[in-house]
Parts: structure tokens; sequence; C-alpha cells
């Protein structure tokens, strides 16, 4: 079992940042990809960033790209979005994700809201 759980999450205006924080603990000796989905008002669950362990190899959704970065720290389990130029539109609940083992893990998730 692999628990994630997430911080940073908040209300922002058009064009702030705001940085996204998640610990991975457990058993978490195969952990292949760490990363982020949201999901927005009404909407189905997307990508929005993940990491894989081996290469540091990186994925973006298309709606993020240039704005957003994530970071991942081995030592400590966790994984960093930081997110900047934010839109109205990037307003979700944030989940934390994490394959180990060939099991996919999600955090409880947390809400990001861009207004005004």
């Amino acid at each position: 079992q692999v628990q994630l759980v997430e911080s940073g999450g908040g209300l922002v205006q058009p064009g702030g940042s705001l940085t996204l924080s998640c610990g991975a603990s457990g058993s978490i000796g195969s952990i292949a990809v760490m990363g982020w989905y949201r999901q927005p008002p009404g909407k189905n669950r997307e990508l929005v960033s993940t990491m894989s362990t081996s290469f540091g190899i990186t994925h973006y959704g298309e709606s993020v790209k240039e704005r957003f970065i994530i970071y991942r720290d081995y030592h400590k389990n966790t994984v960093t979005l930081q997110m900047n130029s934010l839109k109205p539109e990037d307003t979700a609940v944030y989940y934390c994700y994490a394959l180990n083992g060939g099991i996919e893990y999600w955090g409880q998730g947390t809400q990001v809201t861009v207004s005004s």
C-alpha cells in the first residue's frame, strides 16, 4: 500500500502562482511514476503532469505546457507541481498520483481555485 498526501491548494488570482506538494509513504519501493491529475467542475479527470523514476521523463497536459513545472525529490519521495500564470480554467481538484508495482494510487485531492 502507498499513501499519498497533498498540500498547497487554495485560492489564487488569475496570473498568479501556486505550488502543490505530495508526499508518498508506505510500500514505496517500486514507484515508477509520480505526478498530478486534475478534475475540473463537471468534467472528467485529466492529466496535468507526470515524471518517471527512471530517467526523469516528464509528460504535461497540453493546456499546462510552458506554465507548470513538475519536480521530484527521490530521497524524500515527494512530487511538487509549480503552477504559474494560472487561469480560471485551471480551477479543479488536483490529485496526486503514483504508479507503484503496477498499481495506481491516488491522493485525496486538493482544491485549486483561480478567481478574482
